[in-house]
């Protein structure tokens, strides 16, 4: 009997087609594994505030900041593995993307678990920094401790999505988010009341319920890779493609770490917002916390529009097709603008309906909520706009101008206000900040994206001799790769398109 030959991964060429259609096809199953992403924090603060009260709530608020700060710090390099990826796969050399993601997934796990250590150790500093309220403090500490824990399998399997997404595959992505999410749901109730020889864990059994999601899912996306014998995931006998190789590591790192610490600075700005709404009490804290959970769904839209259109400027930067870029950020612009402005007309409509899910009717902590929201969540619009640009800017190595901008719109414009104003206004100081941020972030990238040197930015930090690759060259293809320096570290295709 023959066997079958295995089941190919579907990818999909973002330099062809029309942009619109391709760029829905590609950002929906983003979209969808977003929203499951935060649906599934959603769930879980539910079963938390219901199950647990306010303080454990306000708990995972704290450690949840904590949380994206640190993925944050190996955002940049999953981003700049994944331009690369795009790139390789718009000059149609498989070769190098595959060095690409061995380099990267090295480099990723060592730092995961470095962070995974020093966290659990530093715990309780970490959240004595952020001020968290004194009768939070033993669940934030059990809670994040176990997160801490999971960070390693975590960023691991949010770094194999984004190599697949970078090859043109959102879909894969959405299935095993999907899966993780699933798993996660059942499992929170499950582990923090306890349920047959299931022991009650607490607000710890959350943390656990998302370490097991996450670590179940990831192997099985690894299983399916394997079986399908995906271009991308090296086999038995390229494991030298996992060696790291120093000009191709000094490339994703030079390049990767200004993109993550604009996670960084993002996150620094909310751990001092959390702190500073921290200093007005429980009540207002859980409030924050809820309305931060609902903007989550608002930005949803722009997050996935930004990747998508990052990972289809990077294959058509790859293959020359610098007439559909602007194409491809035009049409990024307008879909923020129609799908987010949509989902906040939404929550202005129904905004104490759905805090609702979050705490009780009779909470004071609701009213609080619906006053945040309907000062800052129009904002977001503004912001998403923002994203979309940067999307695109940094899929020809432009990460340092993002960076920047972001450094001023958040932590010279945005912190200071509230900080600066508390005494006057209070905590509307904090909430108004925002819709500032936003507007000082939207006219700096509009101005980059129109008058920046985006266009001739390489996302190689300089030439130097190329290293042999791991199981021959690819053949040349001829198709060009204008903003990876062929020389950093592989001698694959090697022509140069011009620029406009």
């Amino acid at each position: 009997m023959n066997t079958p030959p295995p089941r190919r991964a579907p990818q999909r060429d973002l330099t062809q087609g029309p942009i619109a259609r391709t760029l829905i096809a590609f950002a929906l199953p983003v979209l969808g594994s977003n929203v499951l992403q935060s649906l599934n924090g959603s769930v879980n603060a539910i079963w938390i505030g219901n199950l647990l009260g306010e303080e454990a709530l306000t708990a995972t608020s704290n450690a949840n900041l904590v949380l994206f700060l640190l993925l944050g710090a190996v955002f940049g390099v999953s981003m700049a593995a994944t331009i690369l990826i795009g790139q390789a796969y718009g000059a149609r050399d498989i070769e190098r993307a595959k060095c690409v993601v061995g380099t990267g997934a090295t480099f990723f796990l060592a730092v995961s678990a470095l962070i995974a250590a020093a966290g659990w150790v530093w715990t309780p500093e970490i959240l004595g920094l952020l001020k968290t309220p004194e009768a939070a403090l033993p669940s934030a500490v059990a809670y994040l401790r176990v997160i801490f824990v999971a960070v390693p399998i975590m960023n691991s399997f949010a770094f194999a999505m984004a190599v697949l997404r970078g090859s043109g595959d959102s879909r894969t992505p959405f299935w095993f988010m999907a899966l993780s999410v699933a798993i996660d749901v059942v499992l929170n109730p499950l582990l923090i009341r306890g349920a047959g020889p299931l022991p009650a864990m607490g607000i710890a059994g959350s943390a656990l319920a998302t370490l097991l999601a996450q670590g179940i899912s990831f192997a099985g996306l690894l299983v399916l890779l394997a079986r399908r014998q995906h271009p991308l995931l090296p086999g038995r006998h390229e494991l030298a493609h996992f060696r790291p190789r120093p000009q191709l590591l000094r490339t994703i790192v030079v390049k990767g770490v200004p993109m993550g610490l604009q996670m960084i600075v993002i996150s620094s700005a909310a751990l001092v917002m959390m702190g500073l709404v921290n200093g007005y009490g429980v009540h207002t804290a859980a409030a924050y916390g809820v309305a931060a959970q609902l903007w989550t769904y608002v930005q949803m839209p722009a997050l996935a529009t930004g990747a998508a259109v990052s990972s289809m400027a990077a294959q058509n930067v790859g293959a020359g097709r610098w007439d559909r870029v602007e194409q491809i950020a035009r049409v990024g612009v307008l879909f923020n603008l129609l799908l987010t402005g949509a989902l906040v007309l939404a929550l202005y409509a129904a905004d104490r309906t759905a805090l609702g899910l979050f705490l009780p009717g009779d909470s004071g902590a609701v009213a609080v909520a619906v006053h945040i929201n309907n000062v800052a969540a129009w904002s977001f619009v503004l912001f998403g706009v923002t994203i979309v640009l940067f999307g695109v800017v940094r899929a020809t190595g432009a990460v340092l101008p993002p960076l920047i901008i972001l450094f001023i719109s958040m932590l010279l414009v945005r912190v200071p206000f509230a900080s600066a104003l508390q005494g006057t206004w209070g905590a509307e100081a904090i909430w108004w900040s925002f819709p500032l941020g936003s507007i000082t972030s939207v006219l700096l990238a509009v101005l980059y994206y129109r008058y920046g040197g985006w266009r001739k930015a390489s996302l190689a930090a300089r030439k130097e001799p190329p290293e042999e690759p791991a199981t021959g060259t690819a053949a040349d293809t001829g198709v060009a790769m204008p903003a990876m320096d062929r020389e950093a570290n592989y001698d694959g295709p090697a022509a140069v398109a011009t620029k406009p």
